[in-house]
């Protein structure tokens, strides 16, 4: 066993523009009222990697062009489809239009562990929120469903950054093993 070399990695990845072409996971990550842009950037990151379908920021959540999202994006954000919508309940309804399931991903009095997805719930979108705060009362309503990470120690969540790289890889694994 050898590490690669950065130019042998190259090799084997999609440059930025085939990223673009390509089929992608039906899966989305909405992001609700994070504050930090270093999560947003790998955040970039987690969806351009797990080549999910899109990354939607909502409220306050900065969004490119921004050199501190860039720093932690690694060039994700020309590789992953975005957009910004000031409003979570308007981006909620857009993307119930098309038939994609809401799924807010926080702790709820439902227990849903995150590794219970199956086939129906697909295509969905992970919906998070505010690091300290997490999802508003208001958007959990408006969400389909509610999946959680189970917390094994004495803190009860995930930096918001992690929660989404965690989510995502899940649903992208249960997506691959139902085709």
């Amino acid at each position: 066993m050898k590490k690669l070399l950065h130019s042998e990695i190259l090799k084997e990845r999609l440059t930025a523009e085939e990223s673009l072409k390509i089929e992608r996971h039906p899966i989305t990550l909405m992001i609700v009222n994070v504050r930090s842009l270093y999560n947003v950037g790998s955040i970039f990151r987690t969806a351009d990697s797990a080549r999910l379908s899109e990354l939607i920021m909502c409220g306050y959540t900065p969004h490119p062009p921004r050199k501190e999202i860039d720093k932690t994006a690694l060039g994700a954000t020309e590789s992953v489809p975005w957009r910004y919508l000031k409003s979570a309940s308007e981006a909620i309804t857009d993307i119930k239009s098309k038939g994609i399931k809401v799924i807010a991903v926080e702790i709820t009095d439902t227990k849903r562990k995150y590794d219970t997805l199956t086939k129906p719930d697909f295509p969905m979108c992970l919906v998070l929120g505010n690091e300290l705060t997490g999802l508003d009362d208001k958007i959990l309503k408006e969400c389909d469903d509610a999946i959680e990470i189970p917390m094994y120690g004495v803190k009860h969540s995930l930096n918001v950054s992690v929660a989404a790289g965690i989510a995502a890889y899940e649903a992208v694994r249960i997506w691959e093993h139902s085709l």
